[in-house]
């Protein structure tokens, strides 16, 4: 984790604390960010002070391996996480989204980079965020590994977080899932989602500014805050136990566009899935959302 910084001070008797960054603050938000990043992964070869972060890419149980990248934003959902103090959630939003995209191929999460721009670094806030996002790795069995925290007053408003990440992970190449393996006659599996995940909050968010009382309106047993502000599920656990295996022939990651939107990125030309409506189940958050937008 590093900060943009420069000279303390000039001929002129302008400082970098005068623009709204202390150097000092920095610092010991530094330190206080080390102790998240502490881990047993023996990979990572250095913590946190150097440029860059090392990370050993021997893998000798892998004969050909390939490396799967992804970078990814938690959306406007991040505001209201902020606003309501949902700060360690949005971030295991954050990385179980980006685990997601990346398993659909195959891949085993490795390590990620997080970067944290504001306008000014709020102690407890900052600690809460890292915390969040170094939990959400252990999590996933990957490790934060460093990344980027940029102060920037005349840019951002106080009080203001802008959240991104990018993770890397391996598959043996023979392995990959990229949907080329889909066939006639196989059989489309759904999991489950736990909520709205990190997607639609624009809508979510005109709700509620034209009803704010829906806030603590009841949903299933939780305030309607509680159920949109439930971390997006990692699906890591529930299909790492196929990778290798010939069973999966192509993954896809529902996010915005829905399942007619991302199902189709995997569909090899000239098949198409079937799917019986009858049998999903629509969570009463989607009710109830559909519900209030009529």
């Amino acid at each position: 984790m590093r900060f943009l910084w420069g000279r303390e001070s000039t001929d002129d008797g302008l400082s970098y604390s005068k623009a709204g960054v202390d150097i000092a603050y920095t610092d010991t938000l530094k330190r206080e960010m080390a102790k998240h990043l502490e881990t047993n992964d023996k990979r990572v070869l250095n913590g946190i002070g150097p440029f860059a972060s090392l990370y050993d890419i021997k893998f000798p149980e892998i004969k050909d391996p390939v490396l799967v990248l992804k970078s990814e934003e938690p959306g406007s959902k991040q505001k209201l996480a902020l606003e309501y103090g949902y700060t360690e959630s949005i971030c295991h939003d954050m990385i179980n989204h980006l685990v997601n995209d990346i398993i659909v191929m195959g891949a085993t999460p490795l390590a990620v980079l997080d970067t944290i721009v504001c306008g000014n670094a709020e102690k407890d806030t900052i600690n809460s965020l890292i915390k969040g996002i170094a939990d959400a790795c252990k999590n996933n069995g990957c490790s934060l590994v460093g990344g980027e925290t940029s102060i920037q007053p005349q840019v951002l408003g106080a009080g203001v977080y802008i959240l991104t990440s990018s993770i890397a992970g391996i598959v043996e190449r023979e392995n990959v899932v990229d949907g080329s393996r889909i066939e006639e006659g196989d059989c489309l599996i759904a999991i489950a989602s736990n909520g709205l995940h990190t997607n639609g909050y624009s809508l979510v968010r005109m709700l509620m500014d034209n009803m704010p009382e829906i806030k603590l309106d009841k949903v299933a047993g939780m305030t309607f805050i509680e159920q949109i502000m439930k971390p997006h599920t990692s699906y890591f656990r529930a299909v790492r136990g196929m990778f290798d295996t010939d069973l999966l022939h192509g993954m896809a990651h529902i996010t915005g566009g829905g399942i007619e939107g991302n199902l189709c990125r995997v569909i090899p030309n000239g098949l198409m899935a079937q799917i019986d409506k009858s049998k999903v189940r629509i969570l009463e958050i989607f009710k109830y959302i559909k519900s209030k937008a009529m």
